[in-house]
Order: C-alpha cells, then structure tokens, then sequence
C-alpha cells in the first residue's frame, strides 16, 4: 500500500506484488496532516498490505524539507498502529507526473486543488517502488 503525504490530502494507492502495477483509490482526508485513522484502519482491513510505501517529499537536492520530515512521522505511526515494514521513497516530481498521467487517463488540466490526483500520485510512487528500473521522470 502507497501512500503520498499531504497536509489535507493523502493519496493512497494499493498493488499485488505478482501483477506488478498499483491503481490508485479515494485519498483519505486529513487535518494539518493527520488522517482519519478510522479510515486507514478500513484501508488495512480491506486491503492487508504487506508493507507500506510512504513517498518522502524530499527538496531537488536530495535534502529533507518540512513535509518530509511530517511524511516520516505519518510513516512512522502507520508502522507503530499496524506493526507492517514501512519503505520509503523519494517522491520529488511525483505530482507533476500524476498530473501528466491524469491528462493521459482523458482528465482536462484544470485546478487540482478542489479535485486532485492524490491517488494518482500515490500510485506513481508504489509503481516506482515495485518497477524502479523504470525510470519514472521525477
């Protein structure tokens, strides 16, 4: 299970590890980042994922940002409240790329912030994690 951390939203997307390809699912709403840990527990029940993805939002150097560090402490509860490996990965370009994909999957260019591509995202992160020799553009 992925995951790309935001303050209001987080865009989840789940995989089989023998198909090799994520699809995104609703993001979860949240409050100055945190979630409804209700919902989450629903996403674990329903889906058992192995493990879990969090994408870090790191800066284009490499370095830690703010929603980087807020991004690791989610991943740190999601391993804490559910007790699965938590991988992380770098994220930098990842919402660019949703973007990108969204307009392919037929969505107008418009304003993301009322209806974004959280689940989008979410999904380009696990597939880069499962298929890294893919090369995602980030």
């Amino acid at each position: 299970m992925g995951f790309d951390f935001g303050s209001r939203r987080i865009g989840v997307a789940v995989a089989h590890e023998r198909i090799g390809a994520a699809r995104p699912l609703p993001p979860l709403t949240a409050r100055d980042g945190i979630p409804d840990w209700d919902r989450v527990t629903a996403c674990v029940l329903e889906w058992k994922p192995d493990m879990f993805i969090v994408g870090l939002p790191l800066n284009e150097d490499g370095s830690e940002s703010e929603m980087s560090r807020r991004a690791r402490k989610f991943g740190n509860r999601l391993h804490a409240r559910y007790g699965r490996p938590v991988e992380w990965i770098n994220e930098y370009g990842s919402t660019r790329q949703a973007k990108e994909i969204a307009r392919q999957r037929g969505r107008r260019a418009g304003s993301y912030r009322d209806n974004g591509v959280d689940g989008i995202a979410a999904e380009v992160i696990l597939n880069s994690f499962m298929q890294p020799d893919l090369g995602f553009d980030f």
